[in-house]
């Protein structure tokens, strides 16, 4: 691969970077993040806030989001952590809260060094931390309070050996193998306990 094809070396930005046209700054980087990424509710943001939740509580902030990475977490423990997320409630109008499903589907190794990905499909992580925003009230909903979030941790050797081929499951069949039940303070214990395979 040519050098100048290889991977983008992505630097953190503050948001106040310039938007500039001619030279001149015609808005911030900060302005288009609050533009594009206010409805913390519709599912491909929550999806990204529930990553940096749980990335958050296990100190594994460190320098940006890899958006095709085999995981979506890599700890300083060298754990992998896959994070799926869901809720009741969604942006749009809805004639009845949303079921409750994640999806748990095996996939193949993407690299984005090379470019290509790997003809194995598995799961990569050692852990899942499924998210979810359990709140019911709409006029109340705000993702950026964590009391208003459930978190659900369990081995993906679990996963592997209870549903081998399975893409997607259920809040209730979910909940039958037993996952680490705890709200964002306790998600470095419950991750620890079944990375550990203590759980």
């Amino acid at each position: 691969m040519s050098a100048d094809l290889g991977p983008l070396v992505i630097t953190r930005r503050s948001g106040e970077e310039p938007i500039q046209a001619s030279g001149e700054t015609v808005g911030r980087l900060g302005d288009f993040w609050s533009w594009a990424c206010s409805d913390l509710a519709n599912n491909t943001l929550r999806g990204v806030l529930a990553e940096y939740l749980v990335a958050t509580a296990l100190d594994a902030t460190t320098g940006t989001r890899a958006e095709w990475d085999t995981v979506d977490i890599r700890t300083p423990e060298k754990w992998r952590v896959e994070v799926k997320s869901a809720a009741y409630l969604q942006s749009w109008a809805q004639s009845q809260p949303s079921e409750i499903s994640f999806s748990i589907r095996p996939a193949s190794d993407w690299d984005a060094q090379t470019g290509t990905a790997s003809a194995d499909v598995l799961r990569r992580s050692d852990v899942y931390v499924f998210c979810l925003l359990h709140h019911r009230d709409k006029q109340t909903l705000e993702p950026l309070n964590l009391d208003q979030w459930t978190f659900y941790v369990l081995a993906t050797q679990v996963l592997d050996e209870q549903c081998p081929t399975q893409k997607t499951i259920k809040l209730s069949s979910l909940e039958r193998l037993r996952p680490l039940k705890t709200d964002f303070t306790g998600l470095p214990k419950a991750v620890a306990t079944c990375a550990e395979g203590t759980q």
